[in-house]
């Protein structure tokens, strides 16, 4: 195989953390035979289907993300997609969350290769455009959402005001939208003292 064709390949890698997928490189005129020569010689590994890696470049902290978003839009995915729940906060860098699984929100009538995937928690929920930011190239809950959503978890409520504070110092949410979310927690706390619950029992509701 001439070099030129691999090293096409490794460029369109960097640019996302040393992941390819088989669609993007069937974009670039390159076909799926060449994937599997180059998976059989080692230059690349697959890691999951239509998903490979360059193996000399390493890992970062999103890495794991974006070969579970990758993987995603590699199946003809939903179009409204977000890391979700802990997920966002380990992605923001907010808090001490360390979360075991990654979180993905997906519509409810997402179509799926697998509805289950090893160390993915999928949860299939109405999510708006407006719901969803970007960084470094992966989609994430708002620091809104993610407060939403992790209240209706029960995640430990000092994680969820650290993660509003964090927010607020680090300019994601506005002076406005931070009173917001702290009069939200403490509405949800003078509620559950109402009803003597432990947090996470009391639901959002929402329109699905």
């Amino acid at each position: 195989m001439p070099r030129s064709r691999y090293d096409q390949i490794v460029a369109l890698a960097e640019e996302y953390d040393g992941l390819i997928t088989s669609k993007q490189a069937r974009y670039e005129g390159l076909t799926d035979s060449l994937l599997a020569r180059l998976t059989k010689r080692g230059k690349i590994k697959r890691i999951a289907r239509g998903v490979y890696r360059i193996p000399y470049i390493p890992l970062n902290r999103f890495s794991q993300y974006r070969e579970v978003f990758l993987w995603v839009q590699s199946h003809r995915g939903p179009a409204l997609v977000a890391f979700s729940h802990e997920t966002a906060l380990a992605a923001y860098g907010f808090s001490d969350a360390n979360p075991a699984a990654i979180h993905l929100t997906v519509p409810p009538g997402a179509r799926l290769r697998r509805n289950k995937v090893r160390g993915v928690v999928l949860h299939r929920r109405e999510i708006k455009a407006a719901e969803i930011t970007t960084l470094q190239g992966l989609p994430l809950t708002t620091v809104e959402r993610t407060v939403a959503d992790l209240i209706e978890a029960g995640a430990r409520i000092d994680l969820i005001k650290q993660l509003i504070d964090d927010a607020r110092r680090e300019g994601f949410t506005t002076v406005t939208e931070t009173r917001r979310l702290r009069r939200g927690i403490d509405r949800y706390l003078k509620t559950l003292q109402k009803r003597r619950v432990e947090p996470g029992s009391l639901k959002r509701s929402r329109r699905g």
